[in-house]
């Protein structure tokens, strides 16, 4: 493209006179001839391109038109020359012009327009005009057609793509006050509440670096540039000098011919740079145009050369204003003959154009379709319905394609994931990035040097961040060097002084790229940085000292009831039986005939005696019953109360035993939060600064309110400075202090320290991710990277290994089961085993002595020694065979009989004792017969 100069006008003068002298001619080959004017500046370089593409579009309407040809006729004028701009268009009223195109100065152009209206002489403007302050007139925009986009439209679509980009705060860099009225919407959609716009003009002064370096420092990256076309590159150049071309910049050009500049030098650098184009530059329509031009120019012996990449948007604009002029023209013309008319401007009888309104009418109700995409007018003959390409630099092609933009659907991005993703992949290879840390178990620690080791670089440290990190690094391909944050901290916002600490200050000063550790991803940390997807998800939770465990008790079955009830027991025990003794002789009912048969038997015998009084009394409390009852109503009401009292302790008992005995293990005091929060005497904390303590402090719950104002108030202080030191405060606290501390770092501790353990469930949910500066274009990649790891089991994998396996993990894993927490050990029981051992000992105590006192009652019954009646007692107990024995009565006094004779007198005994014993049953001296042995003993 040849530049505009004086030597230039001079060879174009024979074709502007050859042009002139054609227009005045009559018609060529028959066709009507039609002059249209152009009123183009010669300041801007690229005049010279728009020039050549308005006349090569008028060739081209030409070259198809059968019945008319347009006559292009050229006037230059100074963008700042009101006086001659008026004069110029009055020549071009004289000379018959139908239509005049431009000029593009917003000065010049209203002036134009002016003469235009009040001649009705179409007047076709291709630059950008903003509405004027006392709304649009229709009566002075009446003959005006703009075929750039309309000035709010535009806006607006610069404010969706910052909505789009989520950009919070964005500082605007002008250079004219044009340009600032052209952001009007962008200044709109900022709200009270949201972060504040920085607006900033530049001026003449071409050292744009005092500048860049006040908005690097105030941590800005978000940056608008409104400037002319011929500033943008200088300006970027001196942003990459003082590094405001990092790959955490962001710029939005908003002129429309920034794909026009050559940013060959900018190409590799690591910003995201966007700008806006009105036209698809690999349309068939603009090679097509761009062909015209260059052959026409070849044609006439000059050269021109434009790339469609490069075509300014004023020309492209020319293009379509002479089809869309053109078409309005043949359209009219095939029913009524369009004719020029030299129109004066300073005549007294002033004629107006008759077909200039028809033709503007027209083209307003017109849709068209140009190099610049749908071309569409709304009543004022502005352009309000458009489409635009939304471009991004690339280090392969310059300026490349990613969205499109029209009014109905706003943004639309052309571009799949894949492809974002491929090409951030593609920009880390080969880069170092600086990754900020602290050092806290398990995430990050110092490596143990073995003896004469020397440690340096990523190779000092080891841990989960650290492998973290390095797995994704292998999948992205980038490369790290590990950091350590100077402070230790993970990063607050200090309200007073509206700065952060820790390791969101190191991103926000732009020393790290990333930052891995247990950060926790909370709402005012993401209004500072960006972060990953979750790696790990946790909650807070209470660290407190396991319950001592008390000894083993073999007597702990006594423990539901207190020792005054036992004694109680025994004391009601016994003296119900006594009362029930006593009222048993008392009462009547209770003395009964021992000979049923005998009806006129005297004697009656009563059966409670003092033994079965306490045989009822103890197989009631032991829920057995007896075989014998009391009859009379006052023994029985006796009886019914102690049965009654009997199975309310027997199950209050039996209710309480397992759960007193399980309780006995524990002396636990708090299960939960709100236990914490409903006492005073066990004390709690959480570290300084950190997320936990943002949580309680933020919290709307009340339950955590009471639990942050008990901690601020407490003294001395309860918060610590790091999660080692309330892990030792715990165990230092003899169960008088609890932690609250996130669930992972918990979970670390008690698979280490088996006298700790967690208390409750988690208090909420959240996650740890990997932290990064705002607008970081590798969030996405970084993401996939996590999601890719947890899919693969990998981050799985890093737990176990530095939970469970590293650094004394696994100490503490064996965990009880559920089901069996409440069980009883022989430890708890035991006692009831001891009674019952004790108590079989004593019934074979007692049998041993009824034994004997019977062996005694037989010596003496049947006149033999005690060692005889002994054995022979012995004898009959263990022949198992015999399952009968006789009721000895009388001894045999022949100790020298047989044995056959012997026992025919004890079988006669014996049916004689049968035969009484059938008559005569009493219930208790039957009993004690039965109970009697005979043997006769043989003296043989």
């Amino acid at each position: 493209m040849l530049p505009n100069s004086p030597a230039l006008r001079v060879r174009h003068l024979p074709l502007v006179l050859l042009l002139v002298l054609h227009a005045f001619s009559g018609s060529v080959d028959g066709k009507r001839e039609i002059p249209v004017g152009a009123i183009f500046h010669q300041v801007p370089d690229h005049s010279y391109e728009s020039e050549i593409a308005f006349r090569y579009a008028i060739e081209r309407v030409n070259m198809h038109e059968k019945h008319f040809e347009l006559v292009p006729i050229v006037r230059y004028v100074s963008p700042e020359d009101s006086f001659k701009t008026e004069r110029k268009v009055c020549e071009l009223a004289a000379e018959g012009v139908t239509a005049v195109f431009g000029p593009s100065s917003i000065l010049t152009s209203g002036i134009v327009g002016s003469i235009c209206k009040t001649l009705e002489i179409p007047h076709i403007i291709t630059h950008w005009d903003p509405e004027p302050l006392g709304g649009i007139d229709p009566e002075l925009q009446a003959m005006t057609i703009n075929l750039y986009p309309e000035a709010d439209v535009l806006s607006r679509a610069l404010a969706d793509l910052i909505v789009d980009y989520s950009w919070k705060s964005f500082t605007i860099i002008y250079d004219s006050d044009e340009g600032l009225m052209r952001l009007k919407d962008i200044l709109q959609i900022h709200g009270p509440s949201d972060a504040p716009i920085t607006v900033r003009q530049i001026d003449d002064d071409p050292d744009y670096r005092p500048l860049l370096k006040d908005i690097q420092s105030s941590g800005e990256s978000h940056i608008i540039l409104e400037i002319r076309p011929d500033r943008i590159l200088e300006l970027l150049r001196q942003a990459k000098e003082v590094k405001m071309l990092e790959e955490y910049q962001s710029y939005i050009i908003t002129s429309l011919d920034a794909h026009t500049i050559d940013f060959e030098e900018l190409r590799y650098s690591r910003s995201n740079i966007t700008a806006l184009r009105l036209m698809d530059t690999k349309s068939f329509d603009i090679k097509n145009a761009v062909h015209d031009w260059e052959q026409g120019e070849a044609r006439m012996k000059r050269q021109f050369r434009v790339s469609p990449e490069h075509v300014h948007t004023e020309s492209a604009l020319y293009n379509d204003a002479v089809k869309i002029y053109a078409t309005a023209i043949r359209e009219l013309d095939a029913t009524e003959e369009i004719t020029p008319s030299r129109l004066s401007c300073g005549s007294k009888n002033l004629r107006q154009w008759p077909f200039g309104l028809r033709i503007i009418n027209y083209m307003k109700v017109k849709t068209e379709h140009g190099i610049t995409g749908p071309i569409i007018f709304d009543d004022f003959g502005r352009r309000a319905h458009f489409h635009l390409d939304i471009i991004e630099l690339s280090k392969d092609e310059g300026f490349k394609k990613i969205a499109t933009w029209d009014p109905t659907h706003g943004v639309n991005y052309t571009r799949s994931q894949g492809e974002v993703y491929s090409q951030i992949v593609e920009s880390l290879q080969n880069k170092t990035f600086i990754v900020a840390s602290r050092i806290g178990a398990p995430f990050l620690m110092f490596k143990e040097k073995k003896d004469g080791e020397f440690l340096e670089g990523n190779n000092r440290f080891e841990g989960y961040s650290l492998e973290l990190i390095d797995g994704i690094s292998k999948i992205l391909g980038f490369q790290y060097r590990m950091e350590l944050v100077p402070d230790g901290k993970y990063g607050s916002y200090n309200k007073v002084t509206k700065k952060w600490d820790g390791l969101v200050k190191h991103l926000l000063d732009r020393k790290a790229d990333l930052a891995v550790c247990d950060l926790t991803i909370t709402y005012e940390r993401r209004t500072a940085v960006d972060f990953t997807m979750p790696f790990m998800t946790l909650g807070i939770s209470i660290l407190y000292a396991k319950p001592v465990q008390q000894p083993k008790d073999l007597f702990s079955f006594l423990s539901p009831l207190s020792l005054d009830v036992w004694i109680y027991m025994a004391t009601a025990y016994l003296g119900v039986s006594v009362l029930l003794f006593v009222l048993s002789r008392m009462a009547p009912a209770d003395w009964e005939n021992p000979h049923p048969c005998k009806q006129d038997n005297d004697e009656v015998e009563n059966i409670w005696d003092m033994f079965n009084a306490l045989w009822l009394t103890m197989g009631s409390i032991m829920g057995q019953g007896c075989d014998i009852l009391p009859k009379a109503i006052s023994t029985r009401l006796v009886a019914g109360m102690w049965w009654f009292f009997a199975l309310i302790m027997l199950s209050s008992y039996t209710a309480n035993l397992a759960a007193f005995l399980t309780m006995e293990r524990m002396d636990a005091t708090i299960e939960s939060a709100e236990d914490l929060a409903k006492q005073s005497k066990i004390k709690y904390g959480v570290v300084m600064g950190g997320s936990t303590m943002a949580f309680f402090q933020t919290s709307n719950f009340s339950t955590y309110q009471r639990m942050w104002a008990s901690m601020e108030s407490a003294r001395p202080s309860v918060f610590t400075k790091s999660n080692d030191e309330g892990r030792d405060r715990v165990i230092k606290g003899k169960r008088m202090y609890a932690f609250l501390m996130e669930s992972t770092s918990l979970e670390y501790i008690t698979e280490r320290y088996c006298d700790l353990t967690q208390i409750g469930g988690l208090l909420d949910s959240k996650g740890y991710g990997i932290a990064m500066p705002v607008n970081s274009p590798y969030r996405t990649a970084i993401s996939g990277a996590v999601l890719k790891m947890q899919e693969e089991g990998k981050l799985y994998q890093l737990k176990t290994r530095w939970w469970k396996e590293m650094r004394g993990g696994g100490q503490c894993t064996e965990v009880p089961n559920s089901s069996q927490e409440n069980e009883l050990g022989i430890g708890n029981v035991g006692g009831v085993f001891v009674v019952l051992a004790l108590g079989c000992l004593c019934a074979f105590i007692i049998g041993i002595l009824e034994f004997l006192w019977n062996v005694r009652k037989v010596a003496v019954d049947e006149k033999v020694t005690p060692w005889d009646a002994l054995k022979a007692e012995l004898k009959f107990a263990l022949n198992i065979s015999v399952t009968s024995k006789p009721v000895h009565n009388t001894l045999s006094e022949s100790t020298a009989s047989g044995k056959s004779s012997l026992r025919s007198k004890s079988e006669s005994r014996r049916g004689s004792e049968l035969a009484g014993r059938g008559n005569n049953v009493r219930t208790a001296a039957s009993l004690n017969n039965i109970d009697k042995i005979g043997f006769v003993f043989d003296k043989n």
